[in-house]
């Protein structure tokens, strides 16, 4: 029986991902492992459609904490000061990141479950020099969205660099990079792109990549300027994940093909029908709906169930759901609909998890 990943990454990915794993054993100094190398970054900047002229993709073989601190750590100059917006576990990874590396930094923090109040944060960038601010996309803490669009309005209007931790976001939810001109944007192969766990990348301004070579390095194998000045002369500082670069590259051609539009759209389906589903079982939802993501759902604990014990039940029934995080691990339990997950999966989960609490 297959497993059907409801976490929020790693995820399902389709057969020609996977089997895109069998590519040749290949050298990373050779000149086929820059082909594949550049095929990707530009496969990047087509699928998100981000401005060629104005931006530049840079590959990472690590997970998505490890690009989202490889742009933190990179980002802020000599002197200079970070601020943080927190309303989740992920902006609070943010930060400690900057505490690790010594960065400046202050932190807009609110609850879980609201979004920044741009009032506060209005009052912040205009009584503090900040280099740049860092936020969520997608906090899948609470499976809550961060509206950008205003934010990054105001950083602008301030002179302030935007830095997205998109690692649960991108190709899962609307992205405008025209629109919202972010500075550098994190995201990671295995959620909402469908590739393996290995790679992350970030889509940088290029304006702002060659600002960062003059910023301090902070660290010698995350100093994102690095990769990117080795990539741009067909070169890598490091070992890259080679086989995973190949599943990456079959999971763009995938993600070109369905468009970005086309995917949001099919994982809107999919969580219209577990939230539909869960809500006719009686179970709550935790935020409301002009809140949520496309592809992570917050849902309510049953009195009577414990998330061991329903986790255990819909694993034997070839589902594995997510715990809740932080504060709210008590009460809640997470479903994640991104990943190649068919509709009629969605649908047999709800009657599955009916049975689990009892209410088929």
């Amino acid at each position: 029986m297959k497993t059907v990943l409801l976490n929020p990454g790693p995820v399902n990915v389709s057969p020609r991902v996977r089997e895109a794993l069998a590519g040749p054993d290949l050298c990373h100094r050779e000149p086929e492992f820059f082909d594949l190398q550049d095929g990707i970054r530009q496969r990047l900047l087509q699928a998100f459609r981000a401005p060629a002229g104005e931006y530049t993709s840079v590959l990472l073989t690590g997970s998505g904490t490890a690009m989202v601190e490889a742009m933190t750590s990179s980002a802020v100059p000599e002197g200079g000061r970070l601020l943080v917006v927190q309303n989740g576990v992920y902006g609070e990874r943010i930060a400690r990141i900057a505490r690790v590396h010594g960065i400046a930094h202050d932190v807009l923090e609110c609850s879980p479950m609201e979004r920044p109040p741009l009032d506060a944060l209005a009052t912040r960038l205009a009584r503090t020099r900040y280099d740049a601010l860092a936020i969520v996309h997608h906090e899948t803490t609470t499976g809550l969205l961060n509206d950008l669009a205003p934010v990054a309005a105001l950083c602008r209007r301030n002179g302030t660099r935007v830095l997205v931790d998109a690692v649960s976001a991108l190709a899962g939810e609307s992205f405008d990079f025209t629109a919202l001109a972010p500075d550098a944007v994190a995201c990671t192969a295995n959620k909402c792109v469908q590739g393996l766990p290995g790679l992350s990348f970030a889509l940088v301004r290029r304006e702002f990549m060659d600002a960062m070579r003059g910023y301090p390095e902070r660290t010698l194998y995350l100093h994102l300027p690095r990769h990117h000045a080795d990539q741009e002369k067909r070169s890598t500082p490091f070992t890259p994940a080679v086989q995973v670069a190949y599943a990456l590259r079959a999971a763009l051609d995938e993600l070109v093909d369905e468009t970005v539009e086309g995917r949001v759209a099919r994982y809107r389906r999919a969580s219209a029908i577990v939230r539909d589903g869960v809500a006719a079982l009686g179970l709550d939802l935790l935020l409301p709906p002009a809140l949520r993501s496309t592809t992570l759902t917050a849902i309510a604990l049953p009195r009577q169930l414990g998330y061991p014990a329903l986790h255990d039940a819909l694993k034997r029934d070839g589902f594995v759901i997510y715990a809740g995080q932080g504060p709210l691990a008590a009460t809640l339990f997470r479903v994640a609909t991104m990943g190649a997950v068919r509709e009629d999966d969605y649908r047999r989960f709800v009657r599955c998890l009916g049975v689990a609490i009892g209410r088929a």
